[in-house]
């Protein structure tokens, strides 16, 4: 979720057609990974007795949600709107683009490592391999976004960002009034 959030939030901020529309499709690609990943869970979970979810651990969780798909971290944490990054600046954002993709394809091969159904792990390598081609899809925006920027100022999309800025007024406290 925080995937296709943050990609479908960046679109706005950058400057080509070409990684706008990267982002959206990336975007709504992720959303398709989250239902990808709540059907998994669905599945596994669907048919446990409280109980069961107990002595797994999930028992905090079954109180609040009983077996419904809420989304949160592996550690518990919920998600919230802080779990996705949005600079507006098109160089930083894609990098961090890039670095959520290889997170996201480390805790796929992690959960490979530990998954024994092959139910469960088949659709996993399909969503690593997809994090892989998005790696290599940003890193290739990065490298079209690079050769349209200003050479002798990589990252001056902005203009009026090099030019003096007005002094704001100076206040003068109550005692000098």
């Amino acid at each position: 979720m925080s995937a296709s959030m943050r990609y479908l939030s960046q679109r706005y901020s950058m400057p080509y057609g070409e990684q706008k529309g990267l982002l959206t499709d990336i975007g709504t690609e992720e959303l398709g990974h989250l239902e990808m990943v709540a059907a998994i869970i669905c599945q596994l979970t669907r048919n446990l007795s409280p109980e069961e979810l107990e002595a797994q651990g999930f028992a905090p969780y079954y109180i609040d949600h009983t077996a419904g798909i809420w989304p949160q971290a592996a550690g518990g944490i919920p998600f919230n709107a802080c779990e996705f990054q949005v600079k507006g600046d098109p160089i930083t954002d894609l990098y961090e683009d890039m670095g959520a993709e290889q997170k996201a394809r480390s805790t796929y091969e992690n959960l490979l490592r530990v998954v024994k159904d092959t139910d469960v792990c088949e659709p996993l390598r399909f969503l690593r391999k997809r994090e892989i081609v998005h790696f290599q899809r940003f890193g290739e925006s990065l490298r079209n976004l690079s050769d349209r920027l200003d050479s002798k100022n990589f990252y001056a999309f902005n203009p009026s960002f090099d030019k003096p800025q007005p002094k704001p007024p100076v206040c003068k406290s109550t005692t000098e009034q």
